[in-house]
């Protein structure tokens, strides 16, 4: 018997209708249950072929968990070694290696020195930094964030230097980037599961989160959503994450990647609807049901990015769109599954 786990937190919607989908497929051989964890070995087979994680950003212990399960040949979804080693300013240079837009963004040192430093350690870092240089290239306003984590957690809109210095105290310990503000006539969010089936939301992140995908319907250019499909997949295939979000902002008829680090985004019916939930349960229903199906025991059976990958291959990262998977759709739409 194959059996499929989700490991997760205080969300309460998806993990039960995840569960559910699963079993009322009613597939020979395969079920799918709450993780349940009694001990950790190491090295040692968790019991599951499959793991859905929705949970390990916020606790280490399951991270570990994950890596170890992943060692005697569990598939991880999304993989835990990827995403310990990845961030946002990291995944924006990558971006640009395959040909997706995104806006312009320099990483910043944090504003107080990190434990067990002192100004010995930051000798190869110029002082002061190339503030008019850096400043010219964002302009203003901007954004300043953390260059890794989730949610809108220590996000600020800069509006001139003497406002970035401000609210550059705040942040103490974090390492900054500061991001060109990309003034958006549209925004979507996109979600991207298996690494081939895309759902592309209308979404408007000013509103409050309950209102979010409650968007006024308009009249979107197919060439506008085949492109967003396009990048979608882009993205997704070079960084190898099985269940993601893509969040886009256009401006000037173009979409520019805002925010593409998303392995355990929002999911709760009550945000995202009805009609958009129903489509992510079905769809990682089904992408979890495949990798049961194609695991085989006591091997490595991760998902790996084109980037990751390359390495292997020794081939160049910015032919990695050309490696992705292909939809069976011919055109994206809005609110419909690409398969």
């Amino acid at each position: 018997m194959k059996k499929i786990g989700i490991l997760f937190g205080q969300e309460n919607t998806f993990p039960q209708a995840f569960v559910n989908r699963v079993n009322e497929k009613n597939v020979d051989g395969i079920v799918a249950e709450f993780v349940n964890i009694d001990k950790v070995i190491q090295g040692e087979y968790c019991g599951y072929d499959v793991i859905f994680d929705r949970i390990s950003q916020d606790v280490p212990f399951y991270r570990g968990f994950l890596k170890n399960a992943a060692i005697s040949g569990t598939a991880i979804i999304n993989n835990p070694f990827w995403w310990s080693a990845d961030d946002k300013f990291f995944n924006n240079a990558l971006a640009l290696q395959v040909g997706v837009p995104v806006p312009k963004t320099v990483l910043l040192p944090s504003n107080q020195n990190p434990p067990d430093t002192s100004s010995n350690s930051f000798r190869n870092l110029a002082f002061p930094l190339d503030w008019e240089g850096i400043f010219n290239y964002i302009g203003f306003p901007a954004y300043f964030k953390p260059f890794s984590g989730g949610g809108w957690k220590s996000v600020y809109k800069v509006t001139s230097p003497e406002d970035f210095f401000e609210k550059y105290k705040e942040t103490e310990q974090l390492v900054m980037m500061l991001q060109e503000e990309i003034t958006f006539d549209l925004y979507f969010r996109c979600y991207c599961i298996g690494l081939q089936d895309v759902l592309i939301m209308p979404y408007e992140p000013r509103n409050p989160h309950h209102l979010r995908y409650v968007v006024e319907e308009k009249q979107i250019d197919q060439k506008l959503l085949d492109t967003i499909h396009d990048y979608v997949l882009r993205l997704n295939n070079v960084l190898g994450y099985d269940f993601n979000t893509v969040e886009f902002a256009v401006r000037d008829g173009i979409p520019y990647a805002i925010d593409f680090c998303n392995p355990a985004p929002d999911a709760d019916v009550h945000s995202v609807g009805q009609k958009n939930f129903d489509w992510v349960v079905e769809a990682a229903a089904n992408m979890a049901i495949r990798k049961a199906k194609e695991h085989v025991p006591g091997i490595n059976n991760m998902t790996w990015g084109n980037f990751v990958k390359s390495f292997t291959k020794n081939e160049a990262v910015s032919n990695g769109a050309s490696e992705k998977k292909k939809s069976k759709s011919g055109k994206a739409s809005v609110k419909k599954a690409k398969k």
